[in-house]
């Protein structure tokens, strides 16, 4: 076989894997908008959640999200992707709600060790609680993948969340085929994974086929850095440069 048939024989195959993939998302959005009565996307503007997008925009358009796009702002995002996140929502036309940790931490219902330097990754679970109560979701769509972490590997595709905000392995459904139990009483939630089943490596091909826009942190460039504590970080309003 020659390398251009060899090329066009792998292309086709991968291409039929993303078609299979991108299929399974857009029902799994569909269902979500059939069954859940107020539903929303996460989208932080990261590659998996730019990829949540274009599945919503081949599961709806030309009609518009039938959900608000929601955004849980650690306040530690460069810059670069907080202008390409609004960029993206002006472009689609949809509704975008955020909510920061920062208001959370105000609040008093996160409270840090050190807030000057500690992660507000894990906090976000709060914050994204306090969403779901003050609009009343019923369904959050997220991008999470099993191959992320082995807790994921046990995560169902609707993911059953009790009233507490508290996700129970043993309490998960069933899922078999394509069929889903999306039944819930008040106050409990679902989180719902479309590209569960997609891998890394997958949402890289995807976004190259389907020439997707990313933020520039994604690609090299160069930024101004500083030395802090044996690493080089980003010359930020986070991170300034220390004196003396």
């Amino acid at each position: 076989m020659n390398t251009a048939v060899e090329k066009h024989v792998i292309d086709a195959a991968s291409n039929h894997h993303l078609d299979w993939l991108e299929s399974e998302a857009i029902h799994i959005m569909r269902e979500v908008a059939a069954e859940c009565g107020k539903p929303a996307l996460l989208f932080s503007g990261g590659k998996d959640s730019v990829v949540l997008l274009r599945i919503a925009e081949k599961a709806f358009r030309p009609g518009r999200f039938p959900f608000p796009l929601v955004h849980i702002d650690t306040g530690h995002n460069f810059a670069e992707v907080i202008e390409f996140r609004d960029r993206r929502i002006a472009e689609l036309g949809e509704q975008l709600i955020v909510r920061s940790v920062e208001e959370s931490i105000r609040r008093g219902t996160v409270r840090l060790r050190n807030p000057a330097s500690d992660s507000r990754n894990a906090a976000q679970a709060v914050t994204l609680l306090e969403a779901i109560a003050e609009f009343q979701f019923d369904a959050c769509i997220g991008g999470a993948r099993r191959d992320e972490e082995k807790a994921r590997a046990k995560e169902r595709i609707f993911s059953f969340r009790d009233e507490f905000g508290q996700w129970n392995p043993k309490a998960q459904r069933p899922e078999l085929w394509d069929l889903y139990n999306t039944h819930i009483h008040p106050g409990e939630n679902m989180r719902v994974f479309p590209i569960s089943n997609w891998t890394e490596l997958d949402v890289w091909q995807y976004i190259a086929r389907e020439k997707l826009a990313l933020p520039p942190i994604y690609f090299a460039h160069e930024r101004q850095v500083i030395s802090r504590n044996g690493f080089l970080v980003p010359l930020t309003a986070l991170t300034p440069a220390q004196e003396g």
